[in-house]
């Protein structure tokens, strides 16, 4: 299956904004000082569990979605530069 030149790019922007979006959040839940995240004891809570492990599905998925448009543009590349030779 071949993807179209924006797809690529889209998913590949996807994949790296998800990085971006989901490295920020760990890093605020790691400093939360809310007791959200930590209890009064220092231990993390159910919430923090929660959300770092969808932190890591996203990390996941974000990965896998841009691994997929990278490829996409490499192949758009490779075909184009395989039609001018």
């Amino acid at each position: 299956m071949k993807l179209s030149r924006p797809v690529s790019w889209f998913l590949l922007a996807f994949g790296l904004w998800s990085w971006g979006i989901w490295v920020t959040f760990v890093k605020n839940l790691w400093q939360d000082g809310s007791g959200l995240a930590f209890d009064d004891a220092g231990d993390p809570t159910a919430y923090f569990w929660v959300h770092l492990t969808l932190a890591i599905v996203s990390f996941l998925l974000g990965t896998a979605i841009g691994v997929i448009g990278f490829r996409g543009v490499r192949a758009l590349r490779e075909h184009n530069k395989d039609q001018q030779d």
